[in-house]
Parts: C-alpha cells; sequence; structure tokens
C-alpha cells in the first residue's frame, strides 16, 4: 500500500492548491491531501484530507485517477494515491484562505503548468495535464537525482489499483532497479 494520497479540486480553470508551511515540499504549491492513517482506505483517507484541509466535503464528485510514485537517487522513495474533483463553477470558496497546513488559493492552470513556474511541486507538470484531459487512471513516475527530475512517465493502469493492494506490485515504481 501506498502510504499518501493527493487531490486536485478543480472550478473553472483554476485549482485549489495548497502552499505548504512543512515538508515535504515546504514553500511549493500542491495539491491537497496527506498521509493515511492505520486502517483507513485510500478514498477515506483523501475524503478526510480535504475536508481536514479545506474544508470541503467532496462527494460524487470524487474520482481517483492513479497513482503517483517517484524514487530518489535511484532508491524507491514513495508513492501516492492520486484523485480529482472537479466542482461546479459557481462553488463558492473565497481565497486566499490561511490554515494549519499553509495558504489555499485557487491557481490558474496554465500557471501552474508553466514551463517557467519554479514555485509548484515539480512533478505537478509531469502529470496535470494528463490527469484533467483523460479519463484513465495512470501511474506517473518520477525519478528525482540531485533534486531535479531526470526521467518522468506515465503509465496507464486498471482503475482497481484503488481498493486492491496486490496490484501495486506490477507499479513502474517496483519494477524499477535499486541500487
Amino acid at each position: 500500500m501506498l502510504t499518501y494520497t493527493i487531490c486536485f479540486i478543480k472550478r473553472k480553470n483554476d485549482i485549489l492548491l495548497l502552499n505548504r508551511e512543512a515538508p515535504a515540499w515546504m514553500g511549493a504549491w500542491n495539491g491537497v491531501g496527506g498521509k493515511l492513517e492505520p486502517g483507513e482506505t485510500a478514498r477515506e483517507s483523501i475524503l478526510r484530507e480535504v475536508k481536514e484541509e479545506t474544508g470541503i466535503q467532496l462527494g460524487e464528485e470524487l474520482r481517483f485517477k492513479g497513482v503517483v510514485t517517484w524514487t530518489v537517487e535511484q532508491t524507491r522513495a514513495g508513492g501516492m494515491y492520486l484523485y480529482f474533483a472537479e466542482v461546479d463553477d459557481h462553488f463558492e470558496y473565497a481565497t486566499p484562505l490561511k490554515t494549519e497546513e499553509g495558504i489555499l488559493d485557487w491557481k490558474d492552470i496554465d500557471w501552474i503548468i508553466h514551463r517557467d513556474n519554479v514555485g509548484v511541486a515539480t512533478n505537478i507538470v509531469h502529470f496535470l495535464p494528463l490527469l484533467l484531459k483523460d479519463d484513465h487512471c495512470y501511474e506517473h513516475f518520477c525519478d528525482f537525482r540531485n533534486g531535479r527530475i531526470v526521467h518522468a512517465e506515465s503509465e496507464r493502469i486498471s482503475n482497481e489499483v484503488e481498493q486492491r493492494d496486490e496490484l501495486l506490485r506490477e507499479l513502474r515504481f517496483n519494477r524499477v532497479t535499486v541500487q
């Protein structure tokens, strides 16, 4: 089982992001989410994390979109279940909003994925466009070396990964040769 969850909430052409006050990605804009608690499913975790971090209660609009995995210096380092929710264009949520976790704000999609933007978690630009335009689930894998992504790829996976931990063994992340 992966230990983290992350969600990107879309309204019109904006995504609700959190500028985190603590590691990982401290000082960078990223989706909302966090660590799974013991006995919690990935879906239960992301619903709880979104509610805790934003006050937003998601329902039917929440969709499982795959996983994000990464290696650091050729060592398997982590992974998270990836979720997406699109709220109504008229959904009221005033930002910027200071919270215990950091600052929440709606950010334009083009700003988020701009190649010169150094203010977002660096792996977002590798998977957000596909997450937004494709209904399938993917493993979005990134290889970090010396603090930079040297390789990124997205591979289509079964949506059953959300409920079936044994399918996680098939991920690219688990096929990486560890040094």
